[in-house]
């Protein structure tokens, strides 16, 4: 009897312990969500059934600000039911590779001073038969009276369509833009104040007044070539009068379907600079995500946080300046954590990264990428591997699972921030039957490299960016337009 009473308080003490140790256990990888294996097959079925409808999108006014309908581009791209879903996956990371190689030799060179002779530059070429991925998201604006579709970029400065008479030009949706119809177009000149923000060096036509004339060339091996020109635009309800674009001659590439591109980077030809006045140098997006099965997001124009419909406040960072690098959208990346497990490495806090709409997969430095691989494999485990692809080296055959419960991945920034990567970024499907599903994080080839934190772990975030403030916020939203 004596002997069971001193039993009693040795058992309750170890059954203390055990709890105390599943309790500490639960919180070391309890921060989890479920990826349910059907749901990208959702997002397909919804898309087959509104493809063609890019003449819809749709664009709102609310106090000082503008929201406009944000679709992924293959909205552009034709009929859904005849794509190769496994063929224009895998082509995606294939050519957002090529992307983020060229951007990493961009900022080598800005970094060093070296400037590229546009005029003498060759592109890169095009690999047959493959469409573009890199620059993901469209919007519908109104460019002299005419409406067109646009790709949305931050890592780019120069708004452009293709315009008439054309020298050569891909296939597009709408009309190509004619400067010749619109009453209110102006030529920009090569002497001007405006052409020399692009340090082109290029002046085209005859006479004493020559032409402003652009190159630019994207690391996908699309190009633009043109003259610079001015022209009203309507961003919703909102004019921009004396808009700054390219109109582009000879372009080539395949953007499935849009006129151009809108640059939303720093510089001062960028639509973010020249509609300061009215914004406040303030934008905003939020990107669908293919869990929920919402075909679009939104893009806002002004600092009015009572649009947006987050769920949480918007936790904002300073933007890291370097001058060479003064077009782009830094912020310093200070930790990492996999399922609630915080990750050791000394390049936090020592390099900037960049935040881009378009680059597709997040870009770590090997230093930083190679403990998170390990952490999210040590708690990810006990599924069958599958082969690596391209530049995914982590990945699964979860086709036998309907669920799975996956590490949270959390981004920490600059003055306590943290971007929670959405459930539908960590996981990318290569093949649609989940046979392939890697990890979708990369690893640059060398620390000194910048790393990116691209769109697919952007979903279900609203991203704002201050450029007249220099600050970048998070908040997470469940991104629908409607």
């Amino acid at each position: 009897m004596v002997e069971a009473k001193l039993l009693l308080p040795l058992l309750f003490l170890v059954q203390l312990f055990l709890a105390l140790s599943l309790c500490n256990a639960f919180q070391s990888y309890g921060e989890k969500k479920v990826l349910h294996m059907h749901t990208f097959f959702k997002w397909e079925n919804q898309s087959r059934s509104q493809a063609g409808c890019h003449s819809q999108m749709s664009a709102r006014a609310k106090k000082a600000s503008i929201i406009m309908e944000l679709k992924h581009k293959d909205f552009l791209s034709g009929p859904i039911k005849d794509w190769d879903w496994n063929k224009k996956l895998r082509e995606q990371i294939i050519l957002d590779n090529l992307h983020v190689r060229t951007l990493q030799s961009r900022f080598k060179n800005l970094m060093s001073g070296e400037i590229q002779d546009l005029s003498e530059s060759a592109p890169i070429p095009l690999t047959s038969g493959i469409k573009l991925q890199t620059l993901n998201y469209v919007v519908r604006v109104d460019l002299g009276g005419r409406n067109m579709s646009v790709i949305v970029d931050t890592g780019s400065d120069l708004t452009w369509v293709q315009c008439q008479p054309c020298k050569s030009c891909y296939d597009q949706q709408d009309p190509l833009f004619d400067p010749s119809a619109s009453p209110s177009y102006q030529t920009v000149l090569c002497t001007s104040s405006t052409c020399q923000f692009l340090h082109s060096g290029l002046c085209g036509g005859i006479g004493s007044q020559p032409t402003c004339n652009y190159i630019v060339n994207y690391g996908d091996g699309s190009f633009t070539r043109g003259e610079l020109g001015i022209e009203n635009l309507n961003l919703g309800t909102t004019l921009v009068s004396n808009f700054v674009f390219g109109c582009g001659r000879n372009n080539k590439g395949l953007f499935g379907g849009a006129s151009g591109l809108m640059g939303l980077g720093r510089s001062p030809v960028s639509l973010v600079s020249q509609t300061s006045s009215l914004f406040g140098g303030v934008f905003s997006y939020c990107l669908p995500s293919t869990e929920t099965g919402v075909s679009s997001g939104s893009l806002v124009f002004g600092g009015d946080s009572s649009v947006f419909r987050n769920s949480t406040p918007v936790s904002y960072t300073n933007m890291v300046l370097i001058p060479e690098l003064s077009s782009f959208y830094l912020v310093n990346l200070t930790g990492l954590s996999v399922g609630g497990v915080a990750l050791q490495s000394q390049s936090f806090g020592m390099n900037a990264v960049l935040v881009d709409s378009g680059t597709v997969i997040t870009r770590l430095a090997p230093s930083i990428y190679r403990p998170l691989r390990a952490e999210f494999v040590k708690q990810f485990s006990g599924f069958p591997p599958a082969p690596s692809f391209s530049i995914l080296d982590t990945c699964f055959n979860l086709s036998a699972y309907q669920e799975v419960d996956i590490p949270l991945i959390r981004l920490h920034f600059e003055g306590d921030v943290e971007l929670n990567v959405d459930v539908s970024g960590i996981f990318y499907f290569v093949k649609t039957d989940a046979s392939q599903v890697c990890l979708a994080l990369a690893s640059l080839s060398s620390d000194g490299q910048i790393g990116i934190i691209g769109n697919y772990q952007q979903k279900n975030i609203r991203v704002v960016y201050d450029a007249k403030e220099s600050k970048l916020g998070f908040a997470e939203e469940i991104c629908n337009f409607v």
